[in-house]
């Protein structure tokens, strides 16, 4: 399915591009995800979370969910600190990095101690979605081997699943400490994709 899914954006990108061939300005890079170091960061955390053993209780497959999340961003974040050029992708790196150390540890603090009270099956098929969601748009995201730009794009999409995600446990969640985590992960990750996107604007017209 993954491979159909890249076929059909590499074509329909491919397409576009060709389209766009007369100016020279519009003409867009493409590399292979299979190439891309980026993308191989996205999709090893996407198979490591489609592999993790459920609970079905939402507090805590949330808390253990988002904590690979959260290293798979700062796995591409440090990628970004070692091969990225442009100082403010790296300062937004350290800040993902910093935010999100802190984070893991609250999350592991949380599961250290925390056992099953509720069996919500819901929940649990609710998740499975977000991820099948979130590997789709991967799939179709246009990379091009920049790394800041990539990383930018990338964490796009990687930030829309942790809200996504974070909406999802504020419904059907309980712990009170996991849903101010996810009231706060909403609210700040939704604004770093508008600086993200803003970036990726202002980058590609220069």
């Amino acid at each position: 399915m993954k491979t159909t899914y890249k076929m059909l954006a590499l074509a329909s990108l491919m397409a576009f591009s060709t389209s766009c061939s007369d100016d020279d300005n519009d003409k867009i890079s493409i590399q292979a995800h299979d190439e891309n170091q980026m993308m191989s960061v996205m999709h090893s955390m996407m198979t490591e979370m489609e592999g993790m053993k459920v609970t079905q209780d939402p507090d805590i497959d949330f808390a253990a969910m988002m904590k690979m999340h959260h290293m798979g961003a700062i796995e591409m974040a440090e990628l970004q600190l070692q091969s990225g050029s442009n100082s403010e992708m790296k300062s937004k790196a350290q800040a993902i990095i910093d935010a999100q150390k802190k984070e893991i540890a609250q999350l592991d603090a949380f599961l250290a101690k925390a056992t099953p009270t509720t069996m919500n099956m819901e929940f649990h098929m609710m998740m499975k979605e977000g991820m099948d969601r979130m590997s789709r748009q991967a799939d179709l995201q246009i990379i091009n081997g920049n790394i800041d730009q990539d990383f930018a794009t990338l964490m796009i999409e990687h930030h829309k699943s942790a809200t996504e995600m974070a909406q999802m446990h504020l419904h059907m969640g309980k712990d009170t400490g996991l849903k101010q985590m996810s009231s706060m992960i909403i609210e700040e990750q939704n604004k770093e994709i508008s600086e993200f996107q803003e970036w990726l604007l202002s980058s590609r017209n220069q």
